[in-house]
């Protein structure tokens, strides 16, 4: 269904540079940069923040404001350089021949317009279709985004749809005029991950269907694995790999693809026997880059007056289908050399019981008519009857997807709210009823929190030391200004920062460099229970890891008790000790990692294993795809919160997912499920993920 029969590369890019110009000086973002992608290809672009990925996304949609300019190279679509197209040609192009779709769906949609008349717009500019015409093509692609009730879609406003609905519109009205090139600029990193499998899914399926090519920009590798054919792994505004995603992924030949594997929590990773291995250094500013490679100084086998001579140009791989590199020393490096296991950690041990929680409540009572509010009032479960102990030394995740309750039982935990009913014991002393306000110094000193987001926790007028010695202050450790400087020093040393660091401000720090400081202060007190909430899901890769190791060291020395809440899996495998999966406010299962990694499973575990993309070739994944959407916790279903979107529901006899909630059950040890399945069912069920040979070792 292409609009021309034009057989070459869709998109073609040659050598192209784009720099950005400030009074200052000129800064170069993307440099020597080539991708080509065929009819029907799927390329996967590849990197962290700041090495140009989305740079080279408006290249391509020309796009690139006052200030940037494309000071090299070309960027061909169909054989016609961009580039020199009038603004009247690349108004024909976009929308109707190239269309993009962005991080933040809201960004992209019209919140005052009906979501019908948002997508008929495109045709009828673009495509010269009549309202009538252009209403039916609405239909049709709603419907092909797999969204319920399309009709009922096309009369709502943005608001009334959830995030990854919004999404999928997004989705349909970039096909809305049949592009032969999609650029996807991190599509699903606002999504929770079973919305996301679906979205994925969604791409792929309409990829073939209309035979789009595309351009899938992602930080995250396992995504890229499940979408594309190609790949492109960008450094510092450069390609340094580029080729078809198996020779990439079980051929690399370039040591910052090593290094990002060896940064993220394949299957097989273990944070005692194997752990980790962070990038060393950080990622150079545009205007700091270093000569020659701009990897060199990050990297394990750089050599003097051989790495650092020169620009470095792309060399092809001999053997492998248009597989290139940007290294000297590629044909050099035993690629299939063991990994140099890190220093193998022991096990803390795991002590006695810190915390317990028994049959915890909280529920909010909001206007059933939110806008005006007044008239009558609905409740609002947002934990069911949470029970569960944690250990001293012990890492228990809270793994759940937006909605489920994870932050509010922190919330209640840290005294920010109070429970509705049920217990809390903190060293056998009961906090759930008492606000922050009302704790003891001690009892806030010992329960600490690691936010999401560390841009927003600290304060910008206040150097990193001064925030840290005001912690200190308010938990009264230390007998004078002196002592508490000291004892923040040694903070700044147990997260590995830089003592120079502390009289520095928040804005002269990297996201990852913040995020030790917020870990920092959560430590001031010598906090008992540290609970981290998605503490590294804004932070890239190779920061990742660092921080996740960080945390289990303070772990070991401080014998703390951490509570990691999360939706990334691969993670939770990786560091926990206990697994608590959550759902609509009701904890689904309960056990060890090991118990709740392997069947039998809730069947809503079963589908986050599912959903979680594995950077590995060799895993094989049972496909699992969840119908609908989280349904809203203002109007849940009757019965078993999971029943609307459970693929088992149909084996268990009668109407009793929908009328009964299940209550919890005992499998082996202390492994515990809430539901109705029959044991015969939990007995038959199958491994999620399989690994291939890995399963050998």
């Amino acid at each position: 269904m292409t609009k021309t029969d034009y057989d070459g590369p869709i998109l073609e890019i040659d050598k192209l540079s784009i720099s950005f110009f400030t009074r200052l000086r000129e800064i170069p973002a993307v440099m020597d940069f080539s991708v080509s992608i065929k009819p029907g290809e799927a390329v996967g672009v590849v990197g962290e923040s700041g090495c140009g990925k989305s740079t080279v996304a408006l290249g391509v949609m020309q796009d690139l404001g006052k200030n940037g300019r494309i000071v090299g190279g070309s960027i061909k679509f169909k054989g016609r350089d961009l580039g020199e197209m009038s603004d009247a040609e690349l108004r024909d192009v976009r929308g109707s021949e190239i269309a993009m779709i962005y991080q933040e769906p809201m960004a992209s949609l019209n919140p005052a317009m009906k979501i019908g008349k948002q997508l008929a717009e495109v045709p009828m500019i673009h495509g010269g279709m009549s309202e009538k015409e252009a209403n039916e093509r609405a239909l049709q692609v709603v419907t092909d985004v797999k969204l319920p009730d399309p009709k009922r879609i096309l009369n709502s406003y943005p608001h009334q749809l959830s995030g990854g609905q919004q999404q999928r519109i997004v989705i349909a009205m970039a096909l809305m005029s049949e592009p032969s090139l999609l650029i996807l600029d991190e599509p699903t990193t606002a999504l929770d991950v079973t919305v996301e499998a679906a979205v994925v899914e969604l791409v792929k399926d309409l990829g073939k269907k209309y035979g789009t090519s595309m351009l899938f920009i992602s930080h995250n590798l396992g995504l890229v694995l499940e979408t594309c054919d190609r790949i492109c792994v960008m450094y510092s505004g450069e390609a340094v790999e580029r080729g078809s995603i198996e020779d990439v992924f079980d051929e690399m030949q370039h040591p910052y693809t090593q290094a990002l594997f060896r940064s993220i929590p394949l299957p097989g990773a273990d944070k005692n026997a194997r752990p980790l291995v962070a990038i060393p250094g950080n990622f150079p500013l545009p205007h700091e880059r270093p000569n020659g490679c701009n990897f060199g100084p990050r990297c394990d086998y750089f050599e003097a007056g051989r790495c650092d001579q020169g620009p470095i140009q792309m060399a092809d791989v001999e053997g492998n289908d248009r597989h290139a590199t940007r290294c000297l020393k590629f044909q050099e490096i035993d690629w299939q050399a063991p990994l140099e296991v890190g220093e193998v950690k022991e096990k803390g041990e795991v002590g006695d019981v810190v915390l317990k929680m028994d049959n915890l409540k909280k529920y909010y009572q909001v206007a059933a008519n939110a806008m005006f509010g007044g008239g009558n009032t609905k409740v609002v479960k947002a934990n069911e009857t949470l029970s569960f102990e944690a250990r001293e030394s012990e890492t228990l995740a809270i793994v759940g997807e937006s909605g489920c309750g994870k932050s509010t039982f922190a919330k209640v935990l840290m005294g920010l709210e109070t429970a509705t009913d049920g217990t809390i014991l903190l060293d056998n002393e009961s906090i759930g009823s008492v606000p922050i306000e009302n704790r003891s110094t001690q009892n806030v000193a010992d329960v600490q929190m690691v936010f999401q987001n560390p841009f927003d926790t600290l304060n910008p007028s206040m150097t990193v030391g001064r925030q840290i010695v005001r912690a200190l202050e308010i938990f009264k450790i230390g007998n004078s200004e002196s002592d508490r400087w000291q004892r923040m020093l040694e903070l700044l040393d147990l997260v590995k920062l830089p003592r120079e660091f502390a009289t520095r401000m928040p804005r002269q720090l990297s996201g990852g460099q913040k995020q030790r400081v917020g870990i920092a202060r959560a430590f001031a007190g010598d906090a008992r229970i540290v609970v981290a909430d998605e503490p590294v899901s804004a932070l890239d890769v190779s920061v990742q890891a660092a921080v996740t190791d960080l945390l289990m060291e303070i772990q070991r020395e401080q014998k703390t008790t951490l509570l990691f809440i999360s939706h990334d899996l691969s993670i939770v495998r990786y560091l926990s000790d206990r697994v608590m999966v959550m759902y609509l406010g009701h904890v689904v299962e309960l056990g060890s990692t090991d118990q709740v990694f392997a069947p039998p499973y809730h069947p809503y575990t079963e589908a986050l294993l599912s959903a979680v993309p594995i950077a590995d070739t060799k895993v094989k994944k049972k496909h699992i795809v969840l119908d609908g959407d989280i349904p809203s916790a203002m109007n849940p279903p009757t019965g078993c919160p999971f029943q609307t979107r459970c693929r088992w529901k149909s084996k268990v006899a009668g109407n009793l997912c929908e009328t009964e909630v299940p209550s919890v059950r005992m499998l082996n040890g202390d492994h515990q499920i809430k539901c109705h399945l029959s044991q015969e069912e939990f007995d038959g069920m199958e491994p999620v993920i399989e690994m291939g040979d890995v399963a050998a070792e």
